[in-house]
């Protein structure tokens, strides 16, 4: 049965769409699916380590959150403008977005700070501007000090402090992302090493999300949809880790929807990866066929979006849409701050 867009839909009252994270990451809700028996559990996330065993593999997405959300001026009119930064295409010059798009024009120069500014250097297809920054020194750490958190659309309200922390997984190395992989924001740092301590590897990959993460599927034959590029590295070290694992026999396990992403990108028809970089518009839906994980540990998504396409694919679309009014019915929370769920 060719699945539509439609069919992708759900009901979701809006006060289960969580605008803060709890306290305490490994606290959130966690609902079970088993594809085999076709059960469902509760459970919270720490307790995901009883589902983990000796030998299997813990694959994460290592990207960082840069506050890559800009509030400056012009420097001639002094009125305000709003950049987002989108993609680094080389040494400090990046295609971003604009507020309010129409007043910003080619030539134009930016002010965000005493030595941080850019100017307008050429426009995008897409509405957006590419622009050349001038700053001191390294540029995320200048941008540390002049930069906000962007949070996603549905967290309807102004970033704060903590979105600093929290909307950052404990283990984010790489800089490069305008959105978290939010599967991952349930680990703490003492949950990893009792993982480690049962015996179970972490390997790393990192995909920097970018803002086609939010982009909403348009055409109702999904299968027309085009998926935004996104950055990945694969090293040497986790492709040893992820393989040496295959070949004994035992599971893997991808953290989020983009760590499925890289890996399927990658992997080879016998299940197997190789080290590799590069750009992946990867969209995976309901009739692909996975080679590279056995268990999959996701949020709750958005309707009508690729990443509910995409678990919708590992899990069975009945039993995932099943799933999804359960959560609704047992008030989970949703999004980036919500709660998740673990199918093996």
């Amino acid at each position: 049965m060719k699945l539509k867009l439609s069919d992708f839909d759900y009901h979701l009252p809006e006060e289960l769409i969580a605008q803060y994270p709890l306290e305490r990451r490994d606290e959130s809700r966690l609902m079970v699916l088993n594809r085999e028996t076709g059960t469902i559990e509760h459970r919270i996330f720490k307790e995901i380590i009883e589902y983990l065993h000796p030998g299997d593999c813990l694959v994460l997405n290592n990207t960082k959150v840069f506050p890559a959300r800009l509030i400056g001026k012009k420097d001639k009119t002094g009125a305000r403008v709003e950049l987002l930064l989108l993609r680094n295409l080389e040494n400090g010059i990046w295609e971003v977005m604009v507020k309010p798009a129409r007043k910003v024009r080619l030539g134009n120069k930016l002010v965000f700070g005493d030595h941080f500014t850019c100017d307008v250097i050429d426009n995008t297809i897409s509405g957006g501007r590419i622009v050349e920054f001038h700053f001191n020194g390294d540029f995320y750490e200048a941008l540390e000090k002049v930069g906000q958190t962007p949070l996603p659309p549905y967290i309807k309200r102004p970033s704060e402090p903590i979105d600093r922390e929290y909307y950052q997984t404990v283990y984010a190395q790489a800089p490069g992302a305008v959105a978290a992989p939010t599967a991952g924001l349930h680990f703490t740092k003492e949950l990893l090493e009792k993982i480690k301590k049962k015996g179970v590897k972490l390997a790393f990959v990192t995909l920097h999300v970018g803002l086609g993460t939010f982009k909403p599927v348009q055409v109702e034959d999904i299968t027309r949809h085009q998926m935004d590029s996104e950055y990945y590295e694969l090293n040497e070290e986790a492709v040893r880790t992820i393989n040496k694992t295959r070949e004994a026999g035992k599971a893997i396990v991808a953290v989020g929807t983009t760590t499925v992403r890289v890996l399927e990108t990658i992997v080879d028809r016998n299940g197997y990866l190789r080290p590799s970089r590069g750009w992946t518009d990867k969209f995976i839906y309901p009739g692909y066929k996975f080679r590279a994980i056995d268990h999959l540990i996701t949020n709750f998504h958005l309707p009508k979006s690729t990443l509910l396409m995409l678990v919708s694919a590992f899990a069975g679309h009945e039993f995932i849409m099943k799933a999804y009014k359960i959560a609704v019915e047992e008030r989970y929370r949703f999004f980036s701050y919500g709660d998740a769920m673990l199918i093996l």
